[in-house]
């Protein structure tokens, strides 16, 4: 830890993303990968749901209802995530050791290279759709925007959990 005295917020996000209860749903670097494809799969129909109901000519409220139900198991994986992590990401930097640190620095350099190549896809992908057809920017600009900008926000976060290392065993700590 840093020298910087921690608040009353930054002890409670400690303890909250240090909890053991959920350490079941993240113990293993399987449980850990599916969570964050659950996250991703997630994600995606959301994104989708949501550019459906606004692209759509008749607006089906069903659209929207649907994605405000995926929202619940989406922040439950978004928790559990975080708590794989220790909170790397949701934490202040003052609370994070030096090996945290440099841990936050690896994801968030991986992350910015990943987004790279997806903004590049984007890119040629809208290049693309607007030579086949020149209206097909105009229509499908704004929701790659959006997709684009949601992967932007969660790549850090599902970087950090596909990453994330196991915890020494019991019998590993006693060893050392």
């Amino acid at each position: 830890m840093t020298t910087t005295r921690l608040t009353r917020y930054d002890r409670s996000m400690l303890r909250l993303m240090n909890d053991p209860r959920g350490r079941p749903l993240y113990a293993t670097t399987t449980r850990r990968r599916l969570v964050v494809a659950a996250h991703v799969a997630l994600s995606v129909a959301i994104g989708a749901l949501t550019a459906y109901f606004s692209l759509s000519s008749t607006e089906p409220m069903w659209a929207v209802v649907a994605a405000a139900v995926l929202m619940l198991p989406w922040m439950v994986a978004t928790g559990v995530i975080n708590g794989a992590t220790r909170g790397l990401l949701e934490l202040r930097e003052r609370a994070l050791d030096e090996r945290q640190s440099a841990e936050r620095r690896r994801v968030l350099a991986r992350a910015h290279r990943a987004m790279t190549s997806l903004l590049l896809a984007a890119v040629v992908g809208l290049l693309t759709a607007g030579a086949a057809d020149g209206d097909a920017l105009r229509v499908h600009a704004a929701p790659v925007l959006a997709a684009v900008l949601a992967a932007h926000w969660l790549m850090p976060l599902w970087v950090a959990g596909f990453t994330a290392q196991d915890e020494p065993t019991e019998a590993e700590t006693a060893a050392l």
